[in-house]
């Protein structure tokens, strides 16, 4: 396995058909779906059409999001990464073609830091490779925890929104407070 980005604990690498386990048990859970609109996905066609839909990102967008490996274990954990969102269907906020950073772990992976130490290497991939000129994150303002995470790795709150009939959080960092913030 090729890997992307690694972290001390994780592998970041594309995600695959193979993968398709992983991503139900992900994509499948009601608390995961929590805070996403609670539309778990019911069968593992679903989880296909998913990661096929990931797939053609990377071909047509030239980034999306990768599968979370944990180092110690080989386990797929959830995904973390880079998106760009981009078209009427992927608008939020009013806002289209703009990259956002998101990540989605199973539940049993919750709580050990994965989230932040995932989200910081693809921020640096972003700024330092891709040389985005700024990541957006977006959070429903109860997922307290999402919200943590996107000021921990130095997103700056910019306003709130209705999302769908929920309070949500955009939350941006440019490319030159990215600098400033490293030095």
């Amino acid at each position: 396995m090729k890997a992307l980005l690694e972290t001390e604990r994780l592998i970041l690498r594309e995600i695959l058909p193979t993968d398709i386990e992983g991503m139900f048990e992900l994509d499948s859970n009601p608390i995961v779906h929590k805070y996403l609109g609670n539309k778990p996905v019911k069968t593992k066609q679903d989880s296909e059409k998913i990661i096929q839909s990931i797939i053609k990102q990377y071909e047509e967008r030239g980034i999306g999001r990768w599968a979370a490996i944990e180092k110690s274990t080989g386990d797929f954990i959830g995904w973390s990464g880079l998106k760009l969102n981009t078209g009427e269907k992927d608008s939020l906020n009013g806002k289209q073609d703009f990259y956002d950073i998101g990540y989605r772990f199973i539940p049993r992976y919750w709580g050990k830091g994965y989230a932040t130490e995932s989200a910081i290497v693809a921020l640096d991939y972003g700024f330092k490779v891709k040389q985005y000129e700024t990541i957006v994150g977006v959070a429903l303002t109860d997922n307290i925890g999402s919200n943590k995470v996107l000021q921990k790795i130095g997103l700056q709150h910019i306003e709130d929104f209705d999302c769908e009939g929920e309070k949500a959080s955009w939350y941006e960092l440019k490319l030159n407070d990215y600098e400033k913030n490293l030095s």
